[in-house]
């Protein structure tokens, strides 16, 4: 399925200004683009005791499957950095148990204008997946 990569870049920059942050100040957004062409926005959710911090990828992730949904095309990620931003290794794995890791396209997003698009195999190569539980 074709899809309009600027869209879902300008929906991740969107999505930065519902990060909560009070701690680090570094917002994040992500736009998940599901096989249905709906997009599911997400950010990043800080916690004071961190490790319930929530990134934006899983964010908008885990709001899309909570919804029902489980077939994704591909995700921008934008963060305050002016850089382009990966996901962590976390958010890579929880793609994966959801994306196929050669045709599920990621989006680093630097500006409206400049980003990358990789495949998510080439960010979790020799990944642990279902196919390794049988």
């Amino acid at each position: 399925m074709e899809y309009n990569i600027p869209d879902l870049v300008k929906k991740a920059l969107e999505a930065k200004q519902y990060a909560y942050v009070p701690y680090s100040g570094f917002a994040v957004g992500a736009a998940l683009l599901c096989m249905d062409g709906e997009v599911v926005m997400g950010c990043n959710i800080e916690n004071a005791a961190y490790s319930p911090t929530n990134c934006a990828e899983r964010t908008a992730v885990f709001k899309a499957v909570s919804e029902g949904r489980r077939g994704f095309l591909a995700i921008a990620v934008a963060g305050d950095n002016n850089k382009y931003l990966a996901p962590c290794g976390v958010c890579r794995q929880v793609l994966l148990e959801f994306c196929s890791p050669d045709e599920f396209d990621v989006i680093f997003v630097k500006s409206e204008t400049e980003y990358k698009v990789v495949k998510l195999g080439s960010l979790l190569p020799f990944a642990f997946s279902s196919a390794d539980l049988q």
